[in-house]
């Protein structure tokens, strides 16, 4: 179940929060966790047993560590907590991965075992990595209620798609919450925006996006166009999802951390990664950057350290080459930031900064939508002008006609001109109406789309 169907917004959701808010306060934890696990099943019935594996795991795990705390003993459960949660991770994400890089390197066809990924197993196993660990850091006391922590780590609206929320940033409100009618107004508007993210602006980019990849008349001019709609594809499916899933959360009285803060207006590739996925990015710095040493090394040291923290992350995103190549192509940007450029981009007038942030960020989303390795050369090859293609074709214009409206809202709305345009004018009077009357009018446009998949108000109109 997705949180952009109408299922989930007009039959799921509701139910929800009546059951919730009808319970008594010792059971509202109990309805979370039981709506969290039905909604889990409704999309992973066959794999839900590998979130029940993890909860109890990390539950037992974190009793152990913290009941052992500064022995040797706790250090060897939090090794196998961690253990635990990588086999699961490697096996059902990966196993396909490492069986066809084997026969390549190897020469021996293997078969693959074809194992289907888990919904949501590389949030959920990150989660609950970070409880145990901060457990064993004194960072966290181990949850003695096994409900109230599975309520933790199977909490629908961030289960499947983060942000990567730590059981510290929510331990207080898994006790004691409330949701006042201003937090719920403002996690209802929240929602509205990530779906109208989601279902207005991403799958239309994603409808660009097949357009070209059906395409027999392509460019250089439409590889590019084709890139940028994808980054922007990328961009409003994925904070769209996490603006709702942090509406949501206020809704039921939670506070997630903020995932990303318009990453396209950064200065530098740095900066660029403190704007996006920043919940991500905080879990690898805290739990494997700043462990092997962080910056505080030697500089060869320094550059392994950031290395390996990329390749990392690149695997995390997919089980492919082109994304260990995505990963390894920001460790370089910013091996290369530290060392090299910092002084020059420093220099720098902001406009040049920008379009260097822009530029390096367009060509990674390049190297991320290549099927594999293999489709990386013929797509950086279009981009560049290698492949032998026309600069432009009638079908490259065509397509800028039709989605150039979607293109040019979808720019502005990566950038915060809305969201300052907005705080001007909504301690105006009519802002008390107006507010409430665009949140109506935005998800009528939504459901509308929901249920005629053509409908979209951004592609009705053309240049």
């Amino acid at each position: 179940m997705l949180f952009s169907s109408a299922t989930f917004i007009y039959l799921f959701l509701p139910a929800v929060l009546i059951c919730h808010f009808a319970a008594p306060k010792a059971w509202k934890n109990g309805v979370l966790l039981f709506f969290s696990a039905l909604f889990y099943f409704f999309g992973e019935r066959a794999y839900t047993v590998l979130l029940v594996i993890s909860s109890v795991s990390d539950y037992l795990h974190s009793l152990f560590i913290e009941s052992r705390r500064g022995t040797r003993a706790a250090r060897i459960a939090l090794v196998s907590s961690i253990a635990v949660n990588l086999l699961l991770l490697g096996f059902f994400k990966y196993a396909d991965f490492f069986v066809a890089t084997a026969s390549a390197l190897t020469g021996a066809k293997l078969p693959l075992p074809g194992i289907r990924l888990p919904i949501g197993i590389s949030f959920y196993t990150f989660q609950t990595m970070s409880y145990t660990i901060d457990v064993y850091r004194g960072a966290a006391r181990a949850e003695r209620n096994l409900a109230t922590f599975a309520t933790y780590v199977c909490l629908f609206p961030q289960l499947i798609a983060g942000p990567i929320v730590r059981y510290t940033d929510v331990a207080k409100e898994l006790k004691e919450r409330r949701v006042a009618l201003s937090d719920a107004a403002a996690g209802a508007r929240r929602f509205a925006f990530g779906l109208g993210k989601k279902v207005l602006l991403a799958n239309a980019f994603g409808e660009l996006c097949g357009a070209f990849l059906n395409s027999g008349q392509k460019s250089t001019l439409f590889y590019w166009v084709y890139v940028l709609a994808y980054t922007l594809q990328i961009y409003f499916d994925f904070s769209g999802y996490s603006d709702m899933a942090i509406g949501l959360g206020k809704l039921f009285g939670f506070r997630f951390p903020e995932n990303f803060d318009y990453p396209f207006i950064s200065r530098s590739i740095a900066e660029f990664w403190r704007r996006w996925h920043m919940t991500l990015g905080t879990w690898f710095k805290d739990y494997v950057y700043i462990p092997m040493g962080g910056n505080r090394v030697s500089a060869a040291k320094w550059l392994r350290n950031i290395l390996a923290v990329w390749l990392l992350t690149g695997l995390w995103h997919g089980a492919s080459w082109n994304y260990v190549l995505w990963g390894l192509y920001f460790g370089v940007l910013l091996a290369l930031e530290k060392l090299v450029l910092k002084k020059a981009l420093d220099r720098a007038p902001a406009a040049v900064r920008h379009a260097y942030v822009l530029m390096c960020v367009l060509v990674s989303f390049a190297i991320f939508s290549a099927d594999d390795a293999g489709g990386l050369i013929p797509m950086l090859s279009g981009l560049f002008g290698r492949a032998g293609l026309p600069l432009y074709t009638f079908e490259t214009g065509y397509c800028l006609r039709s989605f150039g409206v979607l293109l040019a809202i979808g720019a502005i709305g990566s950038t915060p001109l809305f969201k300052k345009l907005w705080a001007r004018v909504k301690t105006a009077k009519a802002a008390l109406i107006l507010e409430p009357l665009s949140v109506a009018a935005l998800m009528a446009f939504c459901t509308a789309a929901l249920i005629d998949g053509s409908f979209n108000p951004f592609l009705y109109f053309r240049f």
